[in-house]
């Protein structure tokens, strides 16, 4: 069994993981974005992933605090494989299939949060290195890192449009591997396949009007996040001083979230606008706060947990379809990025502010505080942000998935 941790020790780790945050924030998200829409999302994300395996083998081998801290900072740097996934998402959809497919990625986030965390603390019961009490889970995680890696390099084509409409103008097929195979009839074709693809990049950058800024998006994200994640922080300490919860108990309690916020993406959230979705996940958002606010019975507290995977499975995937629709064919790396980059400024921040609410003044004060401030982001959302042009009244309907791969 790994030995228990004591409070100076979780007192840095909490600072390297703020550093991390903040790191990913200042650096990662916007200049991984903004290289994908210039040299591919394929090479971006290729990038990414390998900062992400050096990461986690520094972790591996993390005997001291000092390696540990180069881990999480080089994790930091190299943080872009969520934008980019989200990038990829809208390159092989059309205004039609955006919500959808973002929902289909939101999916795939719940399952992870919802099996990882759970997988990560077994595997962090097994001490196979008795300097790194952590090596098992982080062996673990390096092994699924170097396959994701191998099977991105060999499975993943280049998705940026500029790139592709590029290659096939050359008569160049795409490799299974993303790169492309030049020929003697493509030779000819070179200069004008570059002027083509200029012409396709100016197109794709140049200002249009747009529906909604990027600004109010990014900052509807900073607030909406964060409330969130300072309310998602103090949770296992509010059931813990109401009814005694465990870790595991808590553990179920977070479970039950990811697994009915899979269900809702799956069936439901799909297949509505974006707009609409991230509505109901603030309204949602809303009740969930005031709720926590003065509950005191278990089945209280699953209902706002119900109201929270509601949240959890609308509003990030609605804003990130949204900010895909304001944002050109090879721009939308770098507007992506700087979405998330403000979402982790809140997420770097939340926690903080609503776990001192939460300790200094109580429960009732500290969720009524968060669920002002909601109604504040609420605000934003009905009344500043709009249906992007040229999507007003369309259906999401279900991602034709052949349509969609087809590049």
């Amino acid at each position: 069994m790994a030995a228990p941790v004591d409070a100076a020790t979780r007192k840095k780790v909490l600072r390297v993981v703020f550093i991390s945050l903040l790191l990913d924030l200042a650096f990662a998200s916007p200049i991984i974005g903004s290289l994908s829409d210039k040299y591919g999302r394929r090479t971006a994300l290729l990038f990414s992933m390998t900062g992400n395996i050096l990461s986690v083998l520094l972790w591996v081998c993390a005997t001291d605090f000092r390696t540990f801290l180069l881990s999480r900072v080089v994790g930091g740097l190299s943080e872009g494989n969520v934008q980019l996934a989200i990038a990829i998402a809208t390159d092989i959809s059309d205004e039609k299939q955006r919500g959808a497919t973002m929902a289909l990625v939101g999916i795939c986030f719940s399952i992870s949060f919802t099996f990882g965390p759970a997988l990560g603390a077994w595997l962090s019961t097994i001490s196979s290195v008795k300097a790194n009490p952590f090596a098992t889970a982080a062996a673990f995680s390096l092994f699924l890192i170097v396959t994701e890696t191998v099977y991105l390099y060999y499975c993943l084509p280049e998705t940026l449009p500029s790139k592709v409409a590029s290659a096939k103008l050359n008569g160049a097929p795409a490799a299974s591997n993303g790169t492309t195979k030049p020929t003697k009839r493509s030779a000819g074709k070179s200069t004008q396949a570059q002027l083509v693809s200029s012409e396709k990049t100016t197109v794709g950058s140049k200002p249009f009007t747009r529906t909604n800024s990027h600004f109010l998006l990014n900052l509807t994200h900073l607030t909406f996040i964060l409330f969130f994640s300072g309310m998602e922080f103090s949770l296992p300490f509010m059931t813990f001083d109401l009814f005694g919860y465990t870790a595991a108990l808590n553990g179920r309690l977070l479970g039950y979230m990811g697994l009915v916020a899979s269900i809702l993406q799956g069936g439901v959230i799909r297949r509505l606008p974006p707009l609409l979705s991230v509505k109901i996940g603030v309204v949602s958002c809303l009740l969930a706060l005031f709720l926590l606010a003065r509950i005191n019975t278990v089945a209280g507290l699953y209902a706002a947990t119900t109201l929270l995977a509601v949240t959890t499975a609308t509003v990030v995937t609605g804003l990130n379809a949204l900010s895909s629709f304001e944002a050109g064919e090879d721009e939308r790396g770098g507007k992506l990025g700087n979405l998330r980059s403000w979402g982790q400024l809140g997420r770097g921040v939340g926690p903080l502010l609503f776990t001192s609410v939460y300790w200094w003044a109580g429960r009732e004060i500290a969720y009524t505080i968060g669920g002002m401030g909601v109604l504040a982001v609420s605000m934003i959302v009905f009344f500043g942000l709009k249906t992007p042009k040229g999507t007003e009244g369309k259906k999401i309907k279900d991602v034709k998935v052949d349509d969609a791969v087809e590049l």
